[in-house]
């Protein structure tokens, strides 16, 4: 019961939360894109791009935050930033598409994080990392809860290092293009799927041990 409240509390802070930084962006898109948001991007003002760094910055302070705030143990914090930043992150968009009616379609691209370089690519990608991501979390704090402490092995920790290195290298790899504001190449999707895979594979990992240990 426990466990349920304070993941509803986490799930409301990051609701509101990107409500937050949603209204950031209606802001600045009324600034630089008033037209409406498209690619090639427009040139921003050093100062505003100083600002939106440390605010990235200080997103990511508030959202682990949260996790250590919620959770117990190690595993149980980053459990909770886990839930935090992909339910953060979903809503994102669901309030930009309140607000701007933007994105048209889950396939629009979109600027998704500016360090250490400009992230890009289609909604869809965060939406479904933020997807796993939530599932992950969850996932831990079940086993945490059933069996006293959860234990990533070896293994599950190098799959999921494999998985976001793929998956960062799909939003970073026309980084050049993005930097001299021209227009991106296609998304690599197969890059997406495989990071996506490799996250799979970690779940099915942690049913297993779940499993077997409660036989």
């Amino acid at each position: 019961m426990k466990t349920s409240r304070t993941i509803l509390w986490v799930t409301l802070f990051s609701i509101a939360f990107a409500f937050v930084e949603a209204s950031v962006v209606v802001y600045l898109r009324a600034i630089y894109y008033p037209e409406g948001f498209a690619f090639p991007l427009k040139l921003m003002s050093s100062h505003h791009i100083a600002v939106e760094l440390s605010r990235e910055v200080a997103t990511i302070v508030m959202l682990a935050a949260a996790g250590m705030l919620a959770g117990k143990s190690r595993w149980e914090k980053f459990s909770y930033f886990l839930i935090a930043f992909g339910v953060w992150d979903i809503f994102y968009y669901v309030w930009l598409k309140l607000t701007l009616n933007w994105p048209f379609t889950l396939f629009d691209w979109d600027i998704l994080f500016l360090i250490p370089l400009p992230w890009i690519g289609p909604v869809v990608a965060p939406v479904l990392v933020s997807i796993v991501m939530i599932a992950g979390g969850l996932l831990m704090i079940r086993r945490e809860e059933r069996e006293g402490l959860f234990r990533a092995t070896r293994l599950m920790q190098l799959l999921v290092l494999i998985g976001t290195v793929v998956i960062l290298f799909s939003f970073l790899h026309d980084v050049d293009a993005t930097l001299k504001l021209q227009m991106p190449k296609l998304y690599r999707y197969e890059l997406l799927a495989a990071g996506l895979l490799c996250y799979a594979i970690v779940f099915t990992l942690v049913g297993r041990g779940s499993k077997s240990k409660r036989g």
